[in-house]
């Protein structure tokens, strides 16, 4: 039984909310000086995450990636490191209070503490269009954990290897020459591209449905520092029904990268955050 509710109840849900991080103070992306060195990038290198498996990639500092939806609707689960530093990853829930459930163009990943920085800004999204839909659903989010084969385990009882947090982990251990158990520890949470997800209003629970993503459609995030990047093409498809099987219609997703001949005018790579790490007495 719920606990009865005290007299002031109402007015104690009345409250105004506040935001925990207002935005107003952080760095602005020049997008315009981004686009401009994007015009004149060339295409230096493309992978292809095949159906229910990853692919790694590597972005200079100034350069570009973009995600592609090639054959099907699918998803995406995207990891970042810093390259040459692997403790230096994406920090889905630091991006996620400071930009909100999901992102889109002009939005940044940030890395984790003790760094906190930009690693990567999105320079064009052809779903921006989507919003936010009457489920309260969206897309390319970052409350989403990844699909995993220890949840799996948890809630059915059986054991499946293509779930994108162990192809993540293959994809990075094929990528460093590190052990899979030692590469596993640096698997993170994850920006699930094309993903359209929410929250329900009654419980609270987190859910999906099918994804708006065609072929053709595309991120495109500009790298910040040096990347380290990991796709994987998640065994749910477009997420419509389920995941974590191979029950699901699965496509490939390609990801190609671009280099300008010269960075983004006024452009300078962000260093690690200023904070002395000395923490107080």
């Amino acid at each position: 039984m719920p606990t009865p509710p005290p007299a002031d109840a109402e007015a104690r849900r009345a409250i105004v909310p506040v935001i925990c991080y207002p935005d107003d103070t952080l760095p602005v992306p020049d997008l315009a000086a981004y686009r401009a060195a994007r015009a004149s990038a060339v295409k230096v290198a493309e992978v292809v995450a095949a159906p229910r498996e990853a692919a790694s990639f590597e972005v200079p500092a100034g350069g570009f990636f973009r995600i592609t939806c090639v054959d099907g609707p699918q998803v995406g689960d995207l990891n970042v490191w810093a390259r040459g530093n692997l403790a230096e990853r994406f920090f889905s829930g630091k991006t996620r209070a400071l930009h909100g459930t999901h992102l889109s163009t002009g939005d940044r990943m940030w890395s984790c503490f003790p760094y906190l920085r930009p690693m990567a800004t999105i320079v064009a999204d052809t779903l921006d269009w989507y919003g936010i839909d009457a489920y309260g659903g969206s897309v390319h989010d970052v409350i989403g954990t990844r699909c995993d084969p220890y949840t799996h385990r948890l809630l059915s009882g059986g054991t499946y290897h293509h779930c994108c947090h162990s192809n993540l982990t293959r994809a990075l251990a094929e990528a460093t020459g590190l052990p899979r158990t030692e590469a596993e520890a640096y698997v993170h949470d994850v920006l699930n591209v094309f993903m359209c997800t929410g929250f329900t209003r009654d419980t609270g629970q987190y859910f999906m449905k099918a994804s708006p993503v065609r072929p053709g459609d595309h991120l495109e995030f500009f790298a910040e520092i040096d990347l380290l990047g990991a796709l994987s093409a998640c065994p749910g498809g477009d997420c419509s029904a389920e995941h974590s099987s191979d029950a699901a219609a699965c496509y490939p997703l390609r990801v190609e990268v671009f280099v300008p001949p010269e960075p983004p005018a006024e452009w300078v790579s962000p260093a690690p955050n200023g904070y002395d790490r000395q923490h107080g007495d």
